[in-house]
């Protein structure tokens, strides 16, 4: 009996993911993605080391030699100003541009959308659809989750009985995209044919057409915009947002 059941752990261990390996996996991941980012860099700099490292063994008299020499053979002279334009070009194309946040707009809803978690908990217990269980957790959620006292909830969820369809989903998307939207762009003096990176990110709702689309519809955005629509990755994902638009502005 013994042997048996270290026999079936053993097999259950064999069976168990390579941590080890996952982790190292994942270093050479970084590893390499560090690599190819900073190659330009990694190349030039010992080749700039060697170049210092010649230079300082010359003297005065070895430089005016080396002018007089240029100066006599045209086709070096062009050869290295050329070349130095192209390293010093290709230097500022490749390295990292600094991306600013300039702006940013929110959405405020209208004052009749406020509740306190109270009446929000009331309300939930006027529908009649949640077991004790099913509340006791709400209860748990909204004292959790940093809702305040004065948070703003969607009007198909508060009135009774509750009016959950897809024409309420999509109205309460629209207020707020096209709230916020409508904001940023009174506010900074954009006009909607200027922009060209488009990023939606919605965690639950997630209709055809996108999210991202209605905003491209309603607005008359370029046909040439570059838009994303995620979705399904969890209110964190607004972080994936910021880190995507940045991405595409270097």
């Amino acid at each position: 009996m013994y042997m048996s059941v270290e026999a079936n752990l053993e097999r259950k261990g064999n069976n168990l993911p390579n941590f080890l390996l996952s982790v190292w996996l994942k270093y050479v991941k970084l590893g390499y993605h560090y690599l190819i980012s900073h190659v330009i860099y990694l190349l030039l700099v010992p080749l700039l080391r060697i170049v210092s490292a010649h230079l300082s063994t010359f003297s005065v008299e070895d430089l005016v030699l080396l002018w007089s020499q240029l100066k006599f053979n045209l086709v070096s002279y062009v050869v290295c100003s050329v070349l130095m334009v192209f390293l010093g070009r290709l230097y500022f194309m490749t390295r990292p541009r600094n991306i600013y946040l300039v702006d940013f707009a929110c959405y405020k809803p209208k004052p009749e959308l406020m509740y306190s978690k109270e009446l929000f908990m009331e309300r939930s217990r006027l529908h009649k659809i949640f077991t004790e269980d099913n509340l006791d957790f709400q209860q748990k959620i909204v004292g959790r989750s940093g809702i305040g006292q004065m948070s703003y909830f969607p009007e198909a969820i508060l009135c009774v009985p509750a009016n959950l369809c897809m024409a309420e989903a999509i109205k309460e998307a629209e207020m707020v995209m096209f709230g916020a939207i409508d904001n940023f762009l009174a506010k900074t003096g954009v006009e909607a044919k200027d922009i060209g990176i488009l990023v939606v990110n919605c965690s639950l709702f997630n209709p055809i057409t996108s999210l991202s689309a209605m905003v491209v519809n309603h607005y008359k955005l370029r046909a040439n915009i570059v838009s994303y629509n995620l979705g399904g990755m969890g209110c964190s994902a607004g972080l994936i947002s910021i880190d995507l638009a940045k991405q595409l502005l270097q």
